[in-house]
């Protein structure tokens, strides 16, 4: 089945975090008392892992344990925050407290951050004010090292075999197997090379990670289930 069917359009995201942001400057205003921090969720894969379902699924067994709305943030949606300037100046302003770690995680990207700094800074900021709010689940966008510093935050991590990995591709994009194999290729040195050049880490690091999960073995159904209950244990 191609993945785009298990991932809400841009517009209905975009939608819950405007409704999560009312709600949260509500919350604000009818109570004085600081709420403990809540739980800010990373996922990272390799290309041709079932990231998006895992989420989809994840963000639904969520909802249902805590009784609250759990956001699903992506690439796509912070794309569509940047070019909604009146969302993202509500989002930088009101999510969250000041950003005290944020100077100390941009001292430690890679010199390029100078060179792309409105577009990498932007992006900072949103997922790092969005994650030490809570009820987040990040899917990928380097969220594990962005978000280490936060002691409410869980990292997680698939991968698999060029064969999965292949046949997914496949089915989703209608390839055949050599080219469904070029495509993972290029497509993994692209997000390898961001995450070395700009992020200056490697995403097959193990130590970033509470759990890595391999997709070949574990069902995306499965392997929400795992995350679920260990961020409840």
């Amino acid at each position: 089945m191609p993945e785009n069917l298990f991932i809400p359009s841009v517009d209905l995201r975009i939608g819950a975090l405007e409704e999560y942001n009312r709600k949260c400057k509500e919350k604000a205003l009818n109570t004085m008392v600081k709420h403990r921090s809540k739980a800010c969720v990373t996922i990272s894969r390799q290309y041709g892992c079932q990231g998006y379902p895992v989420a989809v699924h994840l963000s639904k067994l969520l909802e249902e344990k805590t009784g609250e709305p759990w956001l699903l943030i992506d690439k796509a949606v912070l794309d569509e925050v940047a070019k909604r300037h009146s969302i993202s100046k509500e989002i930088l302003e009101n999510l969250g407290e000041k950003n005290r770690i944020l100077d100390d995680l941009l001292a430690v990207f890679s010199p390029r951050w100078a060179h792309s700094q409105d577009c990498f800074q932007l992006l900072c900021k949103h997922v790092v004010s969005l994650a030490e709010l809570g009820n987040v689940i990040i899917m990928e966008l380097g969220g594990a090292l962005i978000t280490k510093h936060l002691e409410h935050s869980f990292h997680f991590r698939l991968f698999a075999s060029m064969e999965f990995k292949v046949q997914k591709i496949k089915e989703q994009r209608k390839m055949d197997s050599d080219e469904a194999e070029h495509f993972i290729k290029k497509e993994q040195k692209l997000r390898d090379s961001f995450a070395r050049d700009f992020l200056n880490h490697d995403d097959n690091n193990k130590e970033f990670y509470n759990l890595l999960f391999n997709n070949d073995k574990a069902t995306p159904e499965k392997i929400a289930i795992t995350i679920a209950d260990y961020i409840f244990l």
